[in-house]
Formats: C-alpha cells, structure tokens, sequence
C-alpha cells in the first residue's frame, strides 16, 4: 500500500512538471504573406477577415503566428518610431482573436535568409519592442511577443545577450505578456542549449523544424545555393526512388546532404532530433513550441509530403510540444497548389488529416458570372483583391492623406517608370460576362499633377495552357479625359468601351485575334504603357465595378504638391494611452507642447526636443487636445483609459 502511494506521488510530481512546461496553447498555423509587407502602406488588412480565423479555428487550431516585417513598420534609423497605421491594422485581428478565445503571437519576422543577423540588431529591438509592449500591455491576455524570427550568422552568445536586452524592454512597460525567445541558427533546437538562463519567468521558447532539410526544401530558390533544380526526393528515404543529383550544386553542402539522406531521411532520425529538444526543456522547465514546420509542396511527390507532416505531428503530439504549421496559404500551406486556396473547394484533405486536424467537406469550385457591381478600392482593397503591381521604381501608397474623395485615404503612385503597373488580383478569378452586357462600368475617381500623363486602364484575362495568352482589354487615359490639374476628375468607363489590345506573353507581343475572354478575369491594371512618369504622381479613389454613375466629386481643392499636405510636427502615441504617453518631435528643433481637456484647460506644457516620455497615470478618462508650435499636430486628440 505504501508502494502504491509512492508511486501515485511520483506520478503526480511528474505531471504537475510537465504541465508546467506546456505553452498554453497547442496547434495552430502561420498566417503568412500578410503583414510580411515591404512598409505598412503595403498592407493589405482585407486579406484575412474574422470569418478567416474562424475557418482556421473549425479546423482544432487554437492558436495563430502572425509573421510581421516588424522594423519595416517604423520611420527606419536612427528612432525606428512605428508607424500608428500598423497598430490600426493590427488591432482588428486581436480583436477576431479575442472574440474566438485564439492565442496570437506577433512574430517579428524581420529578417532575411541571405543576410546574417546584424550583431547590432538589438539597438533596433530595444526601441521596436518597447512600442509594441507598451501599446498592448493592458489588451488580450492571448498575446504573445516573439523577438525575432530565424537569427543567423551571429553568434549564440551575442543573440543570447540581445534577447535578455529585448526582455528587459519589453518588461518595463509589458510585466504580463508571455515572451517566445529562440536560439541562433535560424531558430536552430540545436542552439537551445547554448541560451542563457534568463531572468524571466514569463518566457516560452520556440524552435523550428525542418529536417531533413534535402526533402522539406527541395525546390526552394531562396536557400544558398538555391535548390529550384533538387526534386523528387521521397520521404522516408527510398533507394529506388532516389534522383540524379543535379550537376550545379556539386561540392556545396547540398550535396552532403543529399549523400547522407539514407541515415537522415527516416522517421527514427526526426524523432531522435526531438530528444534534444526534450533534454532542454527537462533541463530547464520551460515551455517550448515548434514554431515553424513544413515541407515545400511544388517539387514534393504528394504522398511523400503527406507522410512527412503525418509523421512529424505525431512526434510532437506523442512529445506533448505545442505547434504552428508553417504556412496556412502558400507553398507549405494546407491547400492543393495551383489553386485559389478556398477553404471550402481547394483544401488539400489528406494533408489536412495527417496534422490531425478537423477535414471540413469540399466541393468542386466554379466561377460564377457577377451579376452586381463589387468594390476594388476604398481605403483599402477590397477582400478578395490581392495586390499585385509591378513598379519597383515607382512608390505606392495604399493609404496616402492627400484630400482623398471618400473616406481617410487614397491610392498614391509616385514615379514610375514605363510598363510599370499597379495590379488588382482578383482571387478567385472573376466572371464579368454579365457585368459587360448589363451596362456595368469601372467607376474610379482619378488625379495627376503632369500636363500630359497617359495610363492605360486594362483587364487580363486567365492563362489556361501554354498556347493560351493572358489577353488584354483596355481604355487609354490621357488630357483629352482628364485635366491632370491636382484636383479630383471622375471617370465612368463602360466595360463595352474596352478595346482588345493584345498580350505580352513568353517574352512576345501577341496582336489581337477576338480571344480575349470576360468570362475569365484575372487582374485589373493600372499601367504607366504610353510613357515613363517618372517625376509625376497618380492619385485613385473609389475604384469599383457598377451601374451607377453617381459618383461625387467631394474633395473640389487642388493639392499643393511644392507643400504637400502638412507634416505633424509632433508624433503622439500610443494612442489610446495608459499610464504612458510618448511625445516624438516629426521635425527638427524645440516643439512647444500643451495639452489641454475637453473644457479647454491647460493640463501639461512640456519642451520637446527629442523623444520624451510622460507619466499619465493621474489623468482623467477621457480625450485631449494636444496643440504644439509649428505645424499643425497629429493627432489633434488622444484618448487616455485609465487602469
């Protein structure tokens, strides 16, 4: 009896020491290609909406990694001040989290696979961070703050120095937040070990997997050297089914690799890396997660790829380590390549079942004629509108303040040179057969600032085989349309005014020959095709499909472009605030500051000349005026929540 006891106590001990290095979430998927965008005014925030994470939720998934270029968000060197608009894009998706009990983890995923991790790169994750934290420290408990994706070419004790550097920031403003730290070597469970014992008891560490690196990477052109030539390599490991290797990466490490997948191309191999993630997690009693897994899908033998993910979940599950599938949509994604990734048509079931989750019922997709008119831009594209310009000389800008017509924004092209696009994807393709012979137009507001600016408006149609071409339709848009005057000019173009054009396809110019077919419409672009506009800007507003010409020109002021709008002399935020404003001057020299409540008396004065914190805690709720010498500040107010 006395045994028993024992034994009962030991096992007792045992689970309440494995509970507690056990993340509090399970399994979930990295949400990519979203906010992993070259500066905020790329985003797309339509892409993914609440409905998104409640398909992934059907699925067993209870917990999102949402990748972010986090330092691309910010004004850059030397202050790295995050752009509010990231916050404003942000916010609905913990919101969706919040309203799903969903974990989210903000993964700074800043970073570049060619490029080795800059020993300096904590200077930019102790003024990043800190925004972060302190904007969210009082938001959704299912928050999580993962430091920095994949470090690599820097060494374990200089990262691990950093990420202790990062702590410390984050926990001067956030003592709440979990914080996901990894090792070097791109995340390496290799490197586990080699961290410092930090001094935090809030911290889950995260590691990636994706051995053996031959099989999950086969086809992949980002790695050095790239392997887009290495494919159908089988998993396990299958002498007969073994390919040539290819000639161009002989004596890179590729090729040892490729040499020793007899010893490492086994599931004996996988779950013998695992005892090293074991070991550290034993050693340490902390909670651990696999942040990224997955195997590249466009060279993988699909079968092949199926029992990797099966094998690999079952590790994990049997190891009770808690995972985020790397990727949802993309090329290691859920769903069957090629397609338009719908959740309800083109999930790949089998794959799905192996990572154990929910297979939801799918039937074949079709496209449907639109029998009404749909929005492609307003302050912001429109879901199922995917970004998909050409212009790398010319810069974009989704969300520009420039007097737009409607709303807070409009659409800003600067500089472009010839050939250059701006690009509307429609996802899934469209049907405007319907649209064509009922009368529907592209209704958009547009304005310049060059006398003698010319674009083409065109439709594409969808590629269906090599003999086929992506056929043009097009409208040419010049002074005689338009008076490139700075003010707002609107355009109802009927689509039975398009005019086929022809296609540019293989390298070839193809003439007209009545193929182009409005049945099947895969983009919609705005083309800088007569001429460069490099020197000149492109303004758009309320691009949409419809029967209506009854737009109004409600913007009538001529945009001062020598002047511009006016700069915010003073950046203010985090706007809401809580016990902590920050005051960052936008120009050079002392900027007297007052802020004043809603009854117009004086509050503070301050003298600001660099980045100034205030303690708020004893201010009332509720908003105030904030006013400063020069220019006119932004914002105008801010809203304080008291704790």
């Amino acid at each position: 009896m006395l045994t028993r006891v024992l034994i009962f106590a030991c096992s007792l001990s045992w689970t309440v020491s494995l509970f507690a290095q056990q993340p509090p979430f399970s399994t979930g998927v990295n949400l990519t290609n979203w906010f992993q965008a070259g500066n905020v005014r790329q985003i797309q925030p339509n892409r993914y909406t609440l409905t998104d994470f409640q398909q992934i939720q059907s699925l067993g998934c209870d917990v999102i990694r949402l990748p972010i270029n986090l330092h691309f968000m910010t004004n850059g060197a030397p202050d790295y001040v995050v752009d509010p608009l990231l916050f404003d894009f942000l916010d609905p998706v913990i919101d969706w989290a919040d309203s799903l009990n969903m974990h989210l983890i903000i993964d700074n995923h800043t970073f570049d696979p060619a490029v080795n991790t800059n020993p300096n790169v904590g200077t930019i994750l102790e003024k990043v961070w800190p925004q972060i934290a302190a904007y969210y420290a009082d938001g959704y408990d299912h928050l999580y703050y993962e430091i920095l994706n994949e470090p690599h070419g820097i060494s374990d004790a200089a990262w691990g120095a950093i990420q202790q550097g990062v702590i410390d920031k984050i926990r001067m403003v956030d003592t709440t937040h979990s914080i996901i730290v990894g090792g070097a070597n791109w995340n390496s469970y290799t490197t586990l070990d080699n961290l410092p014992l930090y001094q935090d008891d809030n911290l889950i560490y995260t590691f990636h997997f994706y051995d053996p690196f031959v099989f999950t990477h086969q086809g992949a052109s980002w790695t050095t050297p790239s392997m887009a030539a290495l494919t159908n390599i089988p998993f396990p490991y299958r002498a007969a089914d073994m390919p040539a290797f290819p000639a161009a990466l002989n004596g890179t490490w590729v090729q040892s690799a490729f040499n020793n997948y007899q010893q490492e191309g086994s599931v004996a191999a996988m779950n013998q890396a695992f005892d090293v993630v074991d070991a550290f997690r034993t050693s340490r009693n902390v909670p651990v997660f696999c942040g990224e897994f997955g195997a590249y899908a466009p060279n993988c033998a699909p079968d092949d790829r199926v029992q990797y993910y099966a094998a690999l979940r079952q590790i994990l599950d049997t190891r009770n380590i808690a995972w985020t599938m790397w990727d949802y949509q993309g090329g290691f994604g859920l769903f069957q390549q090629g397609t338009s990734q719908l959740f309800n048509h083109h999930l790949d079931t089998a794959l799905v079942a192996a990572l154990g989750f929910m297979v939801p019922p799918q039937t074949p997709f079709q496209i449907q004629p639109d029998t009404a008119g749909l929005m492609i831009y307003d302050d912001a594209l429109a879901q199922g509108i995917i970004e998909g310009s050409v212009s790398s000389s010319g810069i974009i800008d989704y969300y520009a303040p420039d007097y737009p017509n409607s709303g807070t924004y409009t659409l800003k092209w600067e500089g472009p040179s010839q050939y250059e696009s701006l690009g509307f994807d429609f996802s899934p393709d469209k049907d405007f057969s319907q649209l064509v012979t009922g009368g529907y137009a592209l209704d958009l507001m547009i304005r310049g600032d060059q006398p003698q600016m010319a674009v083409d408006i065109r439709f594409l149609d969808t590629k269906t085989s090599p003999s086929d071409r992506p056929w043009r339709m097009r409208v040419s848009i010049d002074q005689q349309l338009v008076s490139w005057d700075k003010t707002w000019h609107h355009l109802h173009l009927p689509l039975s005014n398009f005019v086929e054009h022809g296609s540019w396809d293989d390298n070839t110019w193809h003439n007209p020959q009545g193929l182009f077919d409005w049945s099947a419409i895969d983009k919609l672009e705005i083309v800088a095709e007569q001429q460069s506009l490099s020197g000149a800007t492109l303004w758009l507003d309320q691009i949409w499909l419809t029967n209506q010409d009854t737009a109004v020109i409600r913007e009538e002021r001529a945009l001062s472009i020598e002047t511009g709008i006016p700069a915010p002399s003073l950046l203010v935020y985090p706007n809401p605030a809580q016990n902590m404003v920050e005051l960052i001057p936008a120009i050079p020299g002392q900027i007297e500051v007052s802020i004043l409540d809603l009854q117009g008396k004086l509050v503070e004065q301050h003298l600001v000349n660099s980045p100034t914190i205030l303690d708020i805690q004893e201010w009332a709720d509720g908003l105030y005026f904030i006013q400063s010498s020069g220019k006119e500040s932004l914002p105008s107010t801010i809203k304080f929540l008291k704790r």
